[in-house]
């Protein structure tokens, strides 16, 4: 059932949540995740990872079109079995009017809140605690694909999103439309007020609240968020660092349980400002860095020509970790790289295809993570793009996905299996369980 005025209850309760009123903490708030200077610690001992991006989570949980708990409760133990114990989860989706977008959205309309999908992200929360698993919640997106912040500018303001994917409109436009957000009062009121339900909301399965689920590690603020291009041309960055830092610490007055952060990409989230990079992961409210690695979208890598292109692709992703590794230890917080992947091999989507490149890429990346994590240093965790698991796309010969499709982990705007890891990609789980074992050995 879609109802606005569950969406007002849910946010009166919120409130009331925030303004202190009878809310102690959980009995058991000592297995909330911490921060030691660069490192995560649970239930008394330092907690490093390996984890997957499983974004579509509460909609697989949702008694709602594209829901199957079966298939997420099978998911879940395939995770598990593979030492996988943190999940990179959507809990906001916007809009329900653009073709490659997230459906169905947890807010279809402005202020209105699907209670099925909300009852999804239940579900999805309480399977992972009987597990002992561990969930980032993302709260909103800069990219088209489940609406995020251009769908609020568009409601607010009253004109359509200018999706990339349609022929008037170009990549440059839409990115621009979605940066006004940041200093988009009425826009971001709208925001806080889901966040407050969000954070304020019952677990119907658990009967907890998710500010005292210690399922819950972090609230993430956006996925990728990134400051206006034109205004960094003229050396401003004061709308996007501000919005950082404010919404941060309103997510901590909401609830100082968790961990709170930026969903950044890092350097290339921050247009190369390493000032700014550093900036919005200094904010006290900021629990670590994050930062995202995407060797095809950002050039260095073409599948179709690996031999020429995958050795730099290497040096090139070393650098950027070890960038990094020094921007969290110039600020004194942990390291966590929450999305990074690469193709199969000729740019296949065919889960039959092999995986050769994708493989020797993992096994890079997780080992500049687990020696620098051995080393004593700030890196924590990473977790790949993304977890295809047993979705299968609807047709290779038209790879783009629509509704009622199953989901295969490549959101709805990209091919369905380009960065997809599925059960069947066995040497790429091998890779993926051995570090994992790892990351979770004593140290």
């Amino acid at each position: 059932m879609r109802s606005s005025c569950v969406g007002r209850v849910a946010l009166a309760l919120a409130i009331v949540a925030a303004a202190g009123c009878s809310t102690p903490q959980a009995p058991d708030g000592a297995r909330f995740v911490r921060v030691e200077g660069t490192h995560f610690v649970r239930a008394g001992r330092r907690y490093a990872f390996v984890g997957t991006n499983l974004w579509y989570g509460a909609n697989l949980g949702a008694p709602a079109a594209g829901g199957d708990r079966g298939r997420l409760l099978r998911e879940l133990d395939l995770l598990r079995s593979l030492g996988i114990d943190n999940l990179r989860v959507m809990g906001a989706s916007e809009g329900d009017s653009q073709p490659n977008t997230v459906f169905p959205a947890v807010q279809p309309r402005l202020g209105e809140y699907d209670e099925r999908l909300l009852e999804g992200l239940d579900f999805l929360l309480a399977e992972m605690g009987k597990r002992g698993m561990l969930a980032v919640v993302v709260l909103n997106n800069y990219w088209e694909w489940s609406g995020g912040m251009a769908q609020y500018v568009a409601w607010l303001d009253g004109v359509p999103v200018p999706n990339p994917f349609f022929r008037e409109y170009s990549w440059p436009q839409f990115m621009e439309f979605s940066a006004r957000f940041y200093a988009h009062e009425r826009a971001n009121q709208a925001y806080r007020r889901f966040v407050a339900m969000l954070v304020g909301r019952t677990n119907r399965f658990t009967g907890l609240r998710y500010r005292d689920d210690p399922t819950i590690m972090a609230w993430q603020l956006a996925n990728e968020p990134r400051p206006s291009a034109t205004r960094a041309r003229e050396g401003d960055f004061a709308a996007f660092t501000s919005w950082i830092g404010t919404t941060a610490r309103f997510i901590r007055s909401l609830d100082p349980n968790h961990l709170v952060s930026a969903g950044s990409e890092g350097l290339v989230g921050c247009l190369d400002s390493a000032e700014t990079t550093r900036v919005i992961h200094g904010f006290a409210a900021i629990d670590y860095v994050t930062a995202h690695l995407w060797a095809l979208n950002w050039g260095w890598y073409d599948p179709l020509r690996p031999r020429e292109t995958y050795p730099a692709t290497e040096e090139k992703a070393r650098a950027y970790l070890d960038e990094h590794v020094a921007l969290a230890a110039s600020v004194g917080k942990p390291l966590v790289l929450d999305e990074f992947g690469i193709p199969r091999d000729g740019h296949s989507y065919s889960p039959a295809s092999p995986t050769t490149t994708r493989d020797a890429y993992y096994e890079l990346v997780f080992r500049h993570i687990l020696e620098n994590a051995e080393a004593g240093g700030p890196f924590a965790g990473s977790n790949f793009w993304a977890w295809g698991g047993y979705g299968r796309a609807r047709s290779l010969d038209e790879p783009a996905w629509r509704r009622g499709d199953a989901f295969t982990g490549d959101p709805p705007q990209e091919p369905q299996g380009r960065n997809s890891v599925f059960d069947t990609d066995s040497s790429t789980l091998a890779v993926v369980q051995r570090y994992a074992t790892r990351m979770r050995a004593p140290r």
